[in-house]
C-alpha cells in the first residue's frame, strides 16, 4: 500500500475511473449483442433500430475517452455493414 497521500488518492481515482470505463464498455457490448441477435433472427426493422441505439452508445463511449475515435468508428462501420447485408 502507498504511504504518500497523493499516491493513495491516485489509487482511489484510478479505481473509480476503471469501474466507470468497465460499465461503459459493458453497455457497448450489450448494444452490439442486441444488433447481432436481431441480425441472426433476420429481423431487419429490429436490427436497424438496435443499430441506431448501438451507434449512439459507441459514439458516447468514444466521446468519454473509453474508446479511441477510430476504434469507435470501426465498430459502427462493421455493425452498419452487417445490417445492410441483410436481405
Amino acid at each position: 500500500m502507498a504511504n504518500i497521500k497523493s499516491a493513495k488518492k491516485r489509487i482511489l481515482v484510478n479505481r473509480t475511473k476503471a469501474e466507470r470505463n468497465k460499465a461503459i464498455k459493458s453497455g457497448v457490448k450489450t448494444a452490439v449483442k442486441k444488433v447481432t441477435a436481431a441480425i441472426e433472427a433476420n429481423d431487419k426493422a429490429a436490427a436497424a433500430e438496435a443499430l441506431v441505439a448501438a451507434t449512439a452508445t459507441i459514439d458516447k463511449a468514444a466521446t468519454k475517452g473509453v474508446y479511441h475515435k477510430n476504434t469507435a468508428s470501426r465498430k459502427v462501420s462493421r455493425l452498419a455493414q452487417a445490417v445492410n447485408k441483410m436481405a
